[in-house]
């Protein structure tokens, strides 16, 4: 099948654009958060595309006055993966790797949100990992910090962006669990966890990224920091992985209650502190959304909105929907520099190095 994408050069194998290798599980994804210099005015948006299973989805979210509120959509992709807009939610490539828009429009929700990046996107490492003998990931993202512009609007009240919002985007594309759950087992003995930490930072003039992706040993399998200046290139960057995150739970939670992040950057260590401001659930976006996970067929076309008091949440309810969370951040550098970013956790399973032995351990 033909479809608008043939019409440019993006074509990575024989096939028309439309066909994406043989996983069923490729997907291509967009992601946005935002939020105010002091941390307030929070809003996040996610498209996804699912080229094997037929399937768009797109969600937003922004919090006021303790509550989340958030749109989710989901229809039939039809074959047609330039069409960035699902229901009520449309993304529009401005400028490729630099700027982009949001709009949304329905369920008593609106925004237009232009991101404009502070410097070229990273390329974080391949993600590729198993547990026991089948792939679990496989996939590429690219990470960039930027400033935003724009408005957002709840039940007909309508607030500017304030000046200085700033936030993260990011696109991967790969394999990734999605769509309806494999029941088919790992195999006898094969006990999955998952412990994942992402810190993008957003320091007057540079932009910092860490992760990690660790096993139940703590063992690192997936790791990196970037530091970025305003301004820079592809290859403007400082990247390593020496870099280690001391941080600790909240009580009785699996969310992060802040910590401290050392980099081993060329002027010497660099430290940064993170001090907890706002509490983001993702399932707001369709991460681990007991309906709205991503990839999920809800039919030719299906909107709905559901807010969340955030207060009233399980942070270990049984369906494990409230683990995984963003909290953004006021930091704190050892060179003085003060700034705002986000600190994303999802610790699923065991965890030896906080002694979760059980997936409904908490801390």
């Amino acid at each position: 099948m033909l479809t608008k994408g043939d019409d440019f050069p993006l074509h990575q194998t024989p096939e028309p654009v439309a066909y994406a290798g043989t996983d069923r599980n490729f997907y291509d994804r967009y992601f946005f958060n935002g939020y105010a210099p002091d941390g307030s005015g929070f809003f996040a948006v996610a498209l996804g595309i699912y080229p094997h299973l037929n399937v768009a989805d797109a969600h937003f979210s922004c919090i006021r006055d303790g509550v989340q509120y958030n749109l989710h959509a989901s229809r039939e992709l039809n074959m047609e993966r330039f069409d960035l807009t699902v229901g009520p939610i449309t993304i529009e490539v401005i400028e490729p790797l630099n700027i982009l828009k949001v709009t949304v429009r329905g369920e008593g929700l609106a925004a237009e949100l232009t991101f404009t990046g502070r410097a070229f996107p990273i390329e974080e490492p391949r993600f590729t990992y198993r547990i026991g003998p089948r792939t679990f990931m496989d996939y590429t993202r690219l990470t960039q910090n930027g400033h935003y512009t724009g408005w957002i609007e709840v039940d007909g009240q309508r607030t500017d962006l304030a000046p200085g919002t700033c936030g993260t985007r990011d696109r991967s594309w790969g394999v990734r669990p999605v769509g309806a759950s494999d029941a088919q087992p790992h195999g006898h003995g094969v006990v999955s966890s998952f412990f994942w930490q992402w810190t993008p930072v957003n320091l007057p003039t540079r932009s910092l990224f860490f992760h990690i992706n660790a096993d139940r040993h703590g063992a690192p399998w997936n790791t990196r920091a970037v530091i970025a200046p305003d301004g820079a290139g592809h290859d403007g960057f400082f990247e390593t992985p020496a870099a280690t995150m001391a941080s600790s739970m909240q009580p009785g939670t699996r969310w992060p209650d802040g910590g401290t992040l050392t980099i081993n950057a060329p002027e010497g260590p660099l430290t940064l502190a993170f001090e907890p401001l706002v509490r983001f659930q993702m399932r707001g976006l369709g991460y681990t959304s007991p309906k709205w996970g991503h990839g999920a067929y809800h039919g030719p076309l299906a909107v709905e909105r559901e807010d969340l008091v955030l207060a009233d949440l399980d942070p270990m309810a049984p369906t494990m929907d409230n683990l995984h969370v963003q909290i953004v951040s006021r930091i704190t550098a050892s060179t003085g520099e003060v700034g705002i970013g986000g600190f994303e956790q999802l610790v699923i399973g065991p965890y030896d190095p906080w002694g979760l032995k059980d997936y409904f351990d908490a801390g």
